[in-house]
């Protein structure tokens, strides 16, 4: 048996961010292994806490969706996080705690102690793709709705790769409904995780709020998205709504019942994610005897 967690990110309130299923001292468990556990959690994430093969790191994790292993998320980084202290599995020095996963090494830098502590992830540097004409338009069709004109669509390579688009403003972005198995498609065809579509938010309590697609991955639509966020953040800068010291808030996860809080912040030309978390389920997690090692 191994020691397991379910913590809520981006909330400091249970049940009101996105949770990831969080696997301790799974050295010995196969990637089959991981990915049918990740399968039967059914959340977005789900990470395995292992030995840190650089000496730079304070562990190393493993992240997969209900379908596949992803090189690099967000709130599965700041979830594991909060387990790993927590559990008194990694001490942070000065602060901060190094993550190894396959994107590379995560600092995450973390503030206060317990409810209030907040923990943030120094995002992978970005890459960016156009997105093409005919893609464009195809984009359309698939979201039943227009990006707002005044910034083009992009590909935006964070680890996973989101497509971020804006749209008009915080309405039209709780009021999308793309099609399921058309977007599953489109995000196939451009090997991407997902979609990330904004908007600006006119009354004051957030900048953005915002929403991730990712049927392709196994979850229609993600509660509170960490490298979604950090996806538009890189967007925003890129565009040069950001400069560095630049800071917000957005929030996610209205449409599912949900209020995450997500802070963005630029520093040193680098796009860094935060929040809080909450644990939701401590306990104990029983395996085959095969896999059990």
């Amino acid at each position: 048996m191994r020691d397991f967690r379910v913590v809520d990110v981006f909330t400091s309130i249970h049940l009101q961010g996105n949770p990831v299923a969080v696997v301790m001292g799974a050295d010995g468990l196969s990637a089959e292994d991981m990915q049918k556990i990740a399968s039967w959690t059914n959340l977005s994430e789900t990470t395995f806490h292992l030995q840190p093969t650089n000496p730079m790191a304070d562990y190393r994790l493993r992240i997969f969706t209900p379908v596949c292993e992803l090189p690099f998320a967000g709130h599965p980084t700041l979830g594991s996080a909060h387990a790993l202290i927590e559990a008194g599995l990694i001490k942070p020095q000065s602060n901060a705690v190094v993550q190894e996963c396959e994107s590379g090494l995560i600092p995450i830098a973390i503030e206060g102690q317990g409810p209030a502590r907040l923990l943030h992830l120094c995002l992978p540097q970005a890459r960016f793709t156009e997105l093409s004409e005919s893609d464009l338009d195809a984009l359309r069709g698939v979201l039943r709705a227009a990006p707002k004109t005044t910034m083009r669509p992009a590909i935006v390579d964070v680890g996973p790769r989101w497509l971020v688009i804006e749209l008009d403003d915080a309405d039209a972005v709780l009021a999308l409904k793309p099609d399921p198995a058309a977007l599953s498609a489109f995000e196939q065809g451009l090997n991407l995780v997902g979609v990330t579509v904004f908007g600006h938010h006119p009354d004051g309590q957030s900048s953005y709020e915002v929403r991730s697609f990712a049927p392709s991955s196994g979850m229609y639509e993600d509660p509170v998205c960490g490298s979604g966020n950090g996806a538009v953040g890189a967007y925003l800068l890129r565009s040069g709504v950001l400069q560095d010291g630049s800071a917000y808030q957005a929030t996610q996860g209205q449409c599912l019942g949900r209020d995450g809080r997500i802070f963005i912040r630029v520093s040193e030309g680098r796009v860094h994610v935060g929040g809080q978390a909450v644990t939701t389920v401590l306990g104990r997690l029983r395996l085959p005897t095969g896999a059990d090692v």
